[in-house]
């Protein structure tokens, strides 16, 4: 949980959704505070353990098999967009795996062109990957491109209205606003990423639920 002797921007912050025209040195505070956030809380993500990340996991897995029947009961068919952990992120493979086993098509995210929306590649486990964006394995150029049904997308921080602070490449809202239909988004964190507010902007968009150790959280925890 964020200290609550932490204060944001001195000035008030509000999404600049809901303001007429953007207010540039709010905007600038905002941007400074969130990036002082995203170090913070990598740091702490990065000092767990290996128990402790394993146990964060494994927990993580469990909730999700536990808390998405609706979507997950019969996966079969079902196109899951799950990631390749890196920075301390959940290893979530292993749920991929099962679900790849039990019927799902499992896709993971690619960055084809620099700020545009991401593609979703079909993965399997055991696949010749190759390196993408920030090095990051990939399915090849080669696989099937599919739209996901359901997304995971991994928090560096979140807040209880669903609203999340990622690496700040903006890549995931971007890929959001343009699809068509949009997938359930479940973010996946730790319960210490916490923040009372992301102050989100008028490009964020909010997480379907999310999803930590704790089990689900925030908006909407009660309706899958």
């Amino acid at each position: 949980m964020m200290d609550r002797e932490q204060r944001p921007p001195s000035s008030p912050v509000c999404s600049l959704a809901e303001v007429e025209g953007h207010d540039v040195q709010q905007e600038l505070e905002v941007a400074r505070w969130r990036r002082a956030e995203r170090e913070r809380l990598r740091a702490e993500r990065m000092a767990l353990g290996v128990a402790a990340r394993q146990d964060w996991a494994t927990a993580l897995m469990r909730h999700l098999s536990a808390g998405l029947p609706g979507w997950l009961g019969d996966p079969k068919g079902r196109v899951i967009s799950g990631y390749w952990p890196i920075k301390g992120e959940a290893d979530l493979r292993p749920w991929l795996t099962a679900l790849h086993a039990a019927g799902a098509l499992v896709v993971l995210p690619v960055v084809v062109q620099k700020a545009s929306p991401l593609v979703f590649r079909r993965w399997h486990p055991g696949m010749t990957m190759e390196r993408g964006d920030w090095n990051i394995p990939v399915p090849p150029a080669s696989a099937e491109v599919l739209h996901p049904d359901l997304a995971l997308a991994p928090l560096v921080g979140w807040d209880r209205a669903n609203y999340r602070l990622g690496y700040g490449g903006g890549y995931f809202d971007r890929t959001l606003a343009a699809s068509r239909p949009r997938p359930f988004v479940v973010g996946v964190g730790l319960q210490s990423a916490e923040l009372p507010t992301v102050f989100p902007q008028w490009h964020d968009i909010p997480m379907s639920v999310i999803v930590t150790e704790a089990g689900t959280v925030g908006t909407g925890a009660q309706s899958i």
